[in-house]
């Protein structure tokens, strides 16, 4: 693995190169351009908002605590981390599929095709930090959040989200290629995962439900609960995960960045004479 990260940084010209063309081709014939990367989050949050912050504020408002009166930046800090996640884990799936001649001619490693998309991803995400910063902003101002040394969640939620999703990545994109069934199968699975994490809810919401002691356990066992956890410690200090809760989602994050290598290298070979 260690070989593999060294090859991968003395051809990262080639990553910027792969990520500069996916975002060119993914927005060439759009009218709005990149700007429907900001849009679709936004949009997302107001829906989900109306409902649960208008229809249904009472029982919202009794379990948030301290986001109560910010809810719409709780949202999108939540939605703007899924639409990473998400956009990420369905592009990454076909990334060896979807690009068979360039793989099987260039002389680079494949390792870059599926970690292209996680990266191109990220770049969307990045982007769409001003509008969170200049929400907290306005909810600072009128005190209605009191973000502190907590700010600092932020790299690290940003980091741990980038392991998961590049070792995600690597197991997808090798898996889809020999099994076609993967990529209908993480259509699904995208879907459960957005009500699985706690990105429109908290997750004290989870912990104080009437679920069994097992399910709340697994609930917690996936490390994309703790990712979300971290994304909104960084506006509400209290949301930060406990130490039990933050050592699960790293040390799972790695252990899913080190199966997703070793499969990738393993299947390798297979995925090369499939495409």
């Amino acid at each position: 693995m260690t070989s593999g990260v060294g090859a991968l940084w003395s051809r990262r010209g080639a990553l910027r190169i792969l990520v500069r063309r996916d975002l060119a081709v993914k927005y060439q014939q759009s009218v709005l351009g990149y700007l429907w990367s900001l849009i679709e989050p936004l949009g997302t949050g107001v829906i989900y908002w109306f409902v649960f912050g208008v229809l249904y504020s009472r029982d919202t408002s009794r379990h948030l605590g301290d986001a109560a009166d910010s809810y719409p930046l709780f949202l999108l800090t939540g939605i703007f981390a899924w639409m990473w996640a998400s956009s990420a884990l369905h592009e990454a799936t076909n990334a060896l599929t979807g690009q068979a001649r360039l793989i099987t001619t260039m002389n680079i490693p494949r390792q870059i095709f599926p970690i292209g998309r996680v990266a191109g991803r990220i770049a969307e995400y990045l982007a769409g930090l001003p509008i969170l910063v200049g929400v907290a902003v306005g909810y600072a101002v009128t005190g209605r959040i009191d973000p502190d040394w907590s700010v600092l969640a932020l790299p690290l939620a940003v980091a741990v989200q980038g392991v998961l999703l590049v070792g995600l990545a690597l197991l997808l994109s090798a898996a889809n290629v020999l099994m076609r069934d993967v990529e209908r199968f993480m259509r699904l699975a995208v879907r459960v995962l957005f009500y699985a994490t706690p990105i429109i809810y908290p997750l004290s919401l989870v912990r104080e439900s009437a679920l069994p002691g097992w399910v709340k356990t697994g609930y917690e066992l996936n490390p994309l609960v703790g990712v979300f956890q971290l994304h909104h410690a960084v506006w509400y200090p209290d949301e930060f995960p406990d130490a039990r809760l933050l050592a699960t989602t790293i040390v799972g994050s790695l252990l899913v960045l080190a199966a997703g290598w070793w499969a990738f290298r393993r299947l390798e070979p297979a995925v090369l004479k499939e495409l």
